[in-house]
């Protein structure tokens, strides 16, 4: 591993762990030349995933793309949005699926942000389901409102 700091080629690894939400493993190093210390991540390779959009276009996952989405919906929320983006990313990597419907990955976000904030939920559903109206939107909120209460039963 070449040195950030001098360039060396050669380097001792001094710690390493594994972050499993990063799906990598940290090493800890010290260059041989000059004794400076750095971190490294080692990332396992992923498979490249395609989403198939709605009008039938191909293109591939992007992380970048899907956490602005889920941002605007968690605006001002006590909801962790690159947490969501990372969980439904492993979910995909994991599927052994290389290819993906737009629908089934929106269905993840929802299904995530249902289970952690209902405002950002509504306001994520309202954007993807493009509620046209009013009486469309409520009922959205009805039915969340009803689910919610016979929880509490």
């Amino acid at each position: 591993m070449r040195c950030p700091f001098c360039g060396f080629e050669e380097s001792k690894v001094l710690e390493t762990r594994t972050v499993p939400e990063r799906n990598s493993i940290k090493r800890r190093r010290e260059c041989l030349e000059c004794q400076k210390r750095f971190n490294t991540f080692e990332v396992l390779e992923s498979v490249q995933i395609f989403v198939i959009k709605k009008n039938g276009d191909k293109e591939l996952f992007d992380r970048t793309k899907l956490l602005a989405g889920v941002l605007k919906a968690t605006q001002k929320r006590p909801v962790n949005a690159d947490e969501i983006v990372t969980e439904i990313e492993y979910e995909l990597q994991n599927s052994l699926k290389n290819e993906v419907t737009s629908v089934e990955v929106g269905e993840l976000v929802m299904e995530k942000l249902k289970a952690r904030d209902h405002v950002a939920y509504v306001r994520f559903a309202s954007v993807y389901r493009e509620f046209t109206d009013v009486e469309s939107f409520l009922n959205e909120l009805l039915e969340l409102k009803n689910k919610n209460s016979t929880k509490l039963d």
